[in-house]
């Protein structure tokens, strides 16, 4: 379908080039990632525990944008590789909070500096302003999209 048919022209399409910045952003962090053994959803939970410690299941799936079922495998897999930890029994309902272990947070610490590498080169050629001001655009996209408002 071209443009004259009522379709989308892609190459002037912001959407488009989101989700192309989007797949790019993803490819660079999974080759920076792999040799450190992990994937982009392992580094997220990571991250979100570093940052929030104790969060749920149901709370790092959210955060990580994945399934609570793929959280849970992959909690599971990150408890018995001594990544992270988690109470036997939940404390208070149902949720088993978990923590970042020493080895989890070495582990971080590596990824961490692996995806700071990755943005770094993403934003090398725009200025500081520019960087706020990209920002702010996506941010505002993200609240509008949430929030369902449509455009003044």
């Amino acid at each position: 379908m071209s443009q004259s048919d009522g379709g989308i022209d892609l190459d002037r399409s912001l959407g488009y080039l989101l989700k192309e910045a989007s797949s790019a952003l993803r490819a660079a962090m999974e080759e920076v990632l792999r040799p450190l053994g992990m994937s982009i959803t392992h580094y997220s939970c990571l991250e979100l525990l570093a940052q929030r410690p104790g969060l749920s299941n149901s709370e790092l799936a959210r955060g990580a944008f994945v399934t609570r079922q793929t959280m849970n495998t992959l909690l599971q897999t990150l408890e018995r590789d001594g990544y992270v930890t988690r109470p036997a029994e939940a404390p208070v309902g149902k949720a088993l909070p978990a923590n970042l272990t020493p080895s989890g947070r070495r582990s971080l610490e590596q990824a961490t500096a692996a995806v700071r590498s990755v943005e770094v080169r993403m934003l090398a050629g725009m200025t500081e302003t520019e960087q706020s001001a990209a920002f702010r655009s996506l941010r505002s996209m993200v609240d509008s999209l949430r929030t369902g408002h449509d455009a003044p």
